[in-house]
């Protein structure tokens, strides 16, 4: 198990175009390029574990892919029964997804993943899948990994989800595509729109009218993509964090989706005090810019609305919160439960161990700010509380264990994060 060190650090300028590209864009450029017909180029892919792995299922879906290290090009030869296991490791994206994917593709199929993908819920997934008429199965009646799916002919739906996200809609319009009509898909709130609006760019016909999405059964093979993804306002957040709880610091991301269901935690940062600007320089399938972060004194906040738009991003800010005046509360956000970790509890219980006061709720949590101070905590196998927890260490300094898994989302990390202190490991 590796441990990495972090030292406090002094005031620091910060600017990169090299912070991790869109995890969950990725991820969709890879398994939508199966439903192209011709050669889809991808640029900036995020080339680490999770998206890594898509990338190899796609492969033994039958695609050719080559890589000359700048662009990925996908050429899809429809989807292929393959005997191999398809392996999504860490990435609960990859394995809800596929499960749409491929439960209309002609062929048996067993998706699994690592020890903690495996523990993870799928029946969120599952059982509205399996409603439809999906064959789809897997341990404790379909709710874990490996899962089986053997491609059938699915129903038009007309599907009303009792959570928002993003996972779950995605999932579900890529089944719609091969449906037998046209299906509606409705949610709460509105989570990630990436599906969405990166269908709608190939050709598809989705059409989406506030918390309705109404799909069209493909009539012919999608028009290839030709996209280079944007750096991951997830990924950024981190370096965000870190300029708004250090003095005298500022943070210049650049190339980044400005998609209003992935900054969210960003405006959050900014009822904190933070000084954030956003300067749109492309739009395609999605807007891209730049984000300037200027640290000011932080005071806590309460989150409880548009809490899909920014689920990654929560363990991150509760550091910001933990550096705020006064308490923050986290409600409505029980989605944390299942994630890599338990990150409500694995949140909580490291911040305490950093001489942090917090309440635990079901669905959420209470942080009081305060001092933080220097502690040894365990990342628990989930990347976000690893990387949080090194964030953290710019105030206090900071020791987290098992920190492998950080090369699932964002590979560089340390090397970024040396521009701003000392690091060791």
């Amino acid at each position: 198990m590796i441990r990495a060190t972090v030292y406090p650090a002094g005031s620091f300028e910060f600017k990169s175009d090299a912070i991790a590209a869109d995890k969950s864009i990725s991820h969709r450029c890879a398994m939508f390029s199966l439903l192209a017909e011709g050669e889809s180029q991808i640029e900036n892919f995020l080339r680490a574990e999770d998206t890594l792995n898509t990338l190899k299922i796609v492969a033994q879906l039958g695609a050719s892919i080559v890589d000359d290290g700048k662009t990925i090009t996908i050429r899809s030869n429809g989807i292929h029964e393959t005997s191999e296991i398809l392996d999504c490791g860490n990435s609960g994206t990859g394995m809800r997804l596929f499960c749409g994917l491929l439960s209309s593709a002609e062929g048996h199929f067993i998706l699994t993943g690592d020890e903690y993908l495996k523990r993870r819920p799928m029946k969120r997934v599952t059982q509205p899948l399996r409603a439809i008429g999906a064959r789809l199965d897997g341990r404790n009646n379909g709710d874990l990994a490996p899962l089986s799916i053997r491609g059938a002919s699915l129903q038009a739906f007309d599907y009303e989800s009792k959570i928002a996200s993003a996972q779950v809609k995605s999932a579900m319009i890529l089944a719609a595509l091969r449906s037998d009509g046209v299906c509606t898909f409705r949610e709460p709130e509105l989570s990630r729109d990436h599906t969405e609006r990166m269908l709608l760019g190939m050709g598809a016909q989705v059409e989406v009218n506030g918390l309705e999405t109404k799909i069209y059964p493909l009539q012919k093979p999608l028009t290839p993509l030709n996209i280079r993804v944007p750096t991951d306002p997830s990924s950024a957040f981190f370096f965000a964090v870190a300029a708004a709880i250090t003095p005298n610091s500022t943070v210049v991301i650049e190339g980044v989706t400005l998609n209003p269901t992935r900054i969210e935690a960003f405006k959050v940062l900014e009822r904190m005090g933070t000084n954030i600007t956003y300067t749109l320089t492309s739009e395609k399938y999605e807007p891209i810019g730049n984000i300037t972060v200027k640290y000011a004194p932080l005071k806590a906040v309460t989150v409880e609305e548009n809490i899909s738009w920014l689920i990654d991003e929560l363990p991150v800010l509760s550091i910001a919160m933990a550096c705020a005046s006064g308490k923050s509360i986290i409600k409505n956000a029980e989605e944390l439960r299942v994630k890599e970790s338990d990150r409500i509890k694995t949140v909580v219980d490291n911040l305490n161990l950093c001489g942090i006061v917090t309440e635990e709720y079901s669905d959420g949590y209470a942080v009081q700010g305060g001092e933080l101070q220097k502690a040894v905590v365990n990342s628990y196998g989930d990347h976000r509380i690893a990387m949080s927890f090194l964030i953290a260490g710019l105030r206090c300094g900071m020791e987290v264990e098992d920190i492998e898994c950080i090369n699932t989302s964002f590979p560089n990390f340390f090397e970024l994060l040396s521009a701003c202190t000392k690091v060791e490991k």
